[in-house]
């Protein structure tokens, strides 16, 4: 099927294969995480519910890791990962706030 003059066709997406999933999120562990202790957050274009859940499951992975409380929100367009609150008792003043 062609498209109207002056528009581009819509790219077509495969999604990932469960490997592919399971690499995806391995190899973007280390790289979020270093965004996280290095700037207090990170963002990625998140359009589909097929990339949300890759980051979500990301973003759990690097929480464990950082043995910290890590939290992701989506807008449809874009992912956040930031640090979520301390549970009480472990700053100073019982709650951190987000960083923007």
């Amino acid at each position: 099927m062609s498209s109207p003059l002056g528009t581009r066709p819509e790219p077509r997406r495969t999604p990932l294969g469960a490997e592919e999933k399971v690499r995806a999120e391995a190899n973007f562990v280390p790289l979020v995480a270093e965004h996280l202790t290095v700037s207090g957050r990170f963002r990625v274009s998140a359009d589909t519910p097929e990339l949300v859940e890759l980051f979500q499951g990301v973003a759990r992975r690097v929480g464990d890791m950082l043995r910290r409380p890590v939290v992701s929100y989506a807008n449809g367009r874009y992912m956040v990962i930031t640090f979520g609150q301390e549970e009480a008792g472990l700053t100073d003043r019982g709650v951190r706030s987000v960083q923007e």
